[in-house]
């Protein structure tokens, strides 16, 4: 199943199937509300955690501003240390390249690291419509992956999913992966935990073949770090004899003292830790230890378009921590599938259009999955203004005119069900521009308030079901001010009204 999700019908209408589903509800709100305390806490144990929230900040806008410096210092490190870099445009070409890295093997297994740039250009399927068969070794992913289902979440891609359901997923379908399921298998987290542990380790012995994301690289030693929780991460990263990590081109940082600040912000932003449990580094190969060769995938796959756009840049700042879909009411409940995205919730809402363009109809919806309530924001540890960018995004989507997609300039049409919006802001546009006329369809307004309705109808009656349109006043204010002693001539010369004669009392 690709990992973009693109043909999924637009946000309102996937959101509207999944609020109805009582299930996935109840196990979102349980999930995010249960997260979001226990990070409250975990940051409240900083006294410093303003401070280094805008130091991680300024650490990722000066990388992107001189991102193109980095990424040639990070292939001279990675390739003076024994690795391969390869650069990728698109998603094709990123699949292209790791195909073709693991036929040169003669291998037709591999085992990942959860990877959400492998899910964005769908490397999964790509891999096995050439006969290779990737095996997902991150417990949550393992249950979206046994269920043929689709990650919901950044940090737990299976959160939809109760304990009972997983029972489920792992009794039918652990047998034609590998091993099976014990017999006699229960809901309890334990056993579940346990089934998992002895269906990946005979993946994990047999494996020649790992494939990685990167939480970060570091520039000026070529290094590749992934944080994790449960130890499978370095399990694919030590063992196989070929490593190939596919990672985002914004995952860079300079300096190994700036790894300092992502590594007190990401554990408590994300599972709520002091300290990830798992941190694994690696610089090119080693001899006798851990993978012998290693490849660099380097993804754009739209990043440099993005990078393009002075408000949507901040995106790219984004570590991956979850925060915002934790905080987020709209994503609790309408769950992550509504975003059609591997990337769901309040970043996916302003990532994903920029990374795919928002010529389909669920990525021109994306920004408008938001009430702008502001919490993503505040709880972000590197302080994207998400809010600020999904009006930027929506303006565009709104106005239409052209964008880069690609390195080509692509004609954007106004989007649809935007022509009354555009309208009323054209005649309220000519009605400011023309005092008489706004004054008299105010004069207007006002004498006709009685029979104005309480609700409005059409698409706009959703609003109006739960609340009342504003009363038009009995008089406007221009009247009033008319008729007061605000109306009243100046007597000070007129010179702006700096005096006290003639003020409004």
């Amino acid at each position: 199943m690709s990992g973009t999700f693109v043909g999924m019908p637009a946000f309102p209408k996937a959101a509207h199937e999944a609020v109805h589903n009582a299930t996935l509800r109840g196990n979102l709100r349980h999930a995010t509300h249960t997260i979001r305390t226990k990070r409250a806490k975990a940051v409240a144990e900083l006294a410093d955690w303003a401070e280094l929230r805008e130091a991680g900040k300024q650490i990722k806008d000066h990388t992107l501003r001189h991102l193109d410096h980095y990424l040639v210092q990070l292939e001279e490190s990675v390739t003076a240390a024994g690795g391969t870099v390869h650069w990728a445009a698109d998603a094709e070409e990123a699949n292209r390249i790791v195909t073709e890295l693991v036929r040169a093997t003669g291998e037709t297994e591999v085992v990942k690291v959860k990877s959400m740039a492998t899910q964005e250009i769908a490397l999964n399927e790509a891999l096995e419509a050439e006969g290779i068969h990737a095996y997902e070794t991150d417990l949550a992913e393992l249950i979206v992956q046994l269920g043929k289902d689709r990650p919901s979440h950044i940090l737990v891609p299976a959160i939809h999913r109760n304990r009972g359901e997983i029972r489920d997923i792992f009794v039918r379908e652990m047998s034609e992966w590998g091993r099976p399921a014990p017999e006699g298998l229960t809901d309890t987290p334990a056993e579940l935990a346990e089934a998992a542990r002895l269906h990946l380790r005979e993946k994990f012995l047999r494996a020649k073949v790992g494939v990685s994301g990167a939480n970060f690289m570091i520039a000026e030693t070529g290094t590749l770090v992934v944080v994790e929780s449960e130890g499978n991460g370095r399990m694919c990263l030590t063992l196989p004899e070929t490593l190939i990590s596919v990672v985002g081109i914004e995952k860079i940082l300079p300096t190994w003292q700036d790894l300092e600040v992502f590594l007190q912000t990401l554990p408590r932003s994300s599972t709520a830790e002091r300290m990830n449990p798992y941190t694994s580094t690696w610089t090119g190969t080693t001899d006798e230890d851990g993978p012998q060769t290693f490849h660099l995938v380097l993804l754009d796959n739209g990043r440099t378009d993005t990078l393009a756009d002075e408000v949507g840049r901040q995106a790219l700042r984004c570590i991956r921590c979850s925060a915002c879909l934790n905080v987020c009411p709209v994503y609790e409940r309408a769950g992550g599938h509504a975003y059609g995205s591997v990337y769901p919730g309040p970043i996916g809402a302003i990532l994903s259009p920029q990374l795919r363009g928002t010529g389909s109809e669920i990525d021109a919806s994306l920004p408008y999955a938001s009430s702008l309530c502001g919490a993503c924001y505040e709880v972000c540890p590197v302080a994207i203004d998400i809010p600020e960018v999904l009006v930027h995004l929506r303006e565009r989507i709104a106005q239409g005119g052209t964008a880069t997609s690609g390195g080509n300039k692509v004609v954007l049409k106004p989007a649809k069900g935007h022509a009354a919006e555009r309208a009323a802001m054209r005649a309220a546009r000519w009605a400011f521009a023309h005092p008489g006329a706004l004054r008299a369809g105010q004069r207007l307004a006002s004498r006709t308030r009685r029979f104005h309705p309480r609700t409005v109808p059409g698409p706009g009656r959703a609003w109006t079901d739960s609340r009342d349109l504003p009363t038009v006043p009995a008089e406007p204010f221009r009247d009033w001010w008319q008729r007061t002693n605000g109306g009243k001539q100046r007597t000070n010369g007129g010179n702006g009204g700096n005096g006290e004669k003639g003020a409004a009392k």
